[in-house]
């Protein structure tokens, strides 16, 4: 046993004494190397290695503010998840603004696609007469954009229908919706 330790031992000697005679004749041709080369080269190499060390300092500053941002939404969404009873009691008495609101733009879509599928139009068709593009047309229709008055006029012409009926249609459904809508806040506040 004593013998295979033995060995082992004057196996890693050699191997150690291997690796530095291999890094001894590494750093004598690297300085051989070095010597052989321009200064424009050396210039270079050393641009390089600033290149490489600045990398890896802004790496370290993103990861750091990527770390801190992490730490800061834990933070946030813990003090999120502790409500008081007065804030949870206020919640529950309180209809929610969505309930009691209604959105202009949704409005104002749903009429336009309304005109539009009774005329038997694609939204490629009305587009192209009005001079829009299809994927702005379909989001005008979804409530997601705010037509302009100039846009408006537009679609309006495409489908063939005027202005004033168009806006006479959309004030009636916002008449209605106010109206539902105070309906609902009156039957809340009963309760």
């Amino acid at each position: 046993m004593m013998n295979t330790l033995n060995v082992m031992q004057t196996r890693n000697a050699q191997q150690e004494e291997a690796m530095r005679a291999a890094a001894a004749k590494e750093s004598v041709a690297a300085s051989r190397m070095t010597r052989e080369l321009t200064p424009e080269q050396r210039r270079a190499i050393e641009m390089r290695r600033q290149q490489i060390l600045l990398a890896q300092r802004n790496r370290r500053i993103r990861e750091e503010r990527e770390q801190a941002r992490l730490n800061w939404e834990k933070g946030v969404n813990a003090e999120a998840t502790e409500t008081t009873p007065q804030v949870q009691a206020r919640s529950v008495a309180e209809p929610a603004p969505s309930d009691s609101m209604f959105s202009l733009r949704k409005i104002q879509g749903e009429v336009l696609r309304e005109l539009r599928t009774s005329d038997h139009k694609t939204l490629r068709e009305v587009s192209q007469k009005a001079g829009v593009s299809l994927g702005y047309l379909s989001e005008v229709e979804r409530g997601q954009k705010e037509a302009s008055s100039e846009l408006l006029v537009s679609i309006t012409q495409a489908l063939g229908v005027k202005l004033s009926e168009v806006l006479t249609m959309i004030a009636e459904r916002v008449a209605r919706a106010e109206q539902s809508g105070a309906a609902h806040v009156d039957s809340s506040a009963r309760r």
